[in-house]
C-alpha cells in the first residue's frame, strides 16, 4: 500500500491502524469518513509518528487524540 498518495482507502487504513495501535476505547468516534483528504499530510505525519513508538505516556495519548480531533471535518 502506497500511503504517499491521498485517497479514501489510505485514510481508512491510517485511521484503522491508529485505532488498533492506540487501543482506543471509543474507537467508533474515529470514523474514517470524518476525515477529509485536505488534511491527509497531517494525518500521515501523525500515523508515522505513532507507528514508530511502542508505548505512549498519558499526556502523549491526550495530545495524539487531541490532534486527531482537530483533523476531523
Amino acid at each position: 500500500m502506497n500511503l504517499n498518495e491521498p485517497s479514501v482507502e489510505n485514510i481508512h487504513h491510517i485511521i484503522d491502524a491508529l485505532k488498533d495501535k492506540l487501543r482506543m476505547v471509543n474507537a467508533d468516534a474515529m470514523r474514517p469518513e470524518s476525515f477529509d483528504q485536505s488534511n491527509y499530510e497531517d494525518l500521515l505525519d501523525l500515523y508515522n509518528l505513532v507507528m514508530k513508538r511502542d508505548s505512549f505516556s498519558l499526556s502523549e495519548m491526550h495530545a495524539i487524540v487531541s490532534e486527531l480531533g482537530s483533523l476531523r471535518k
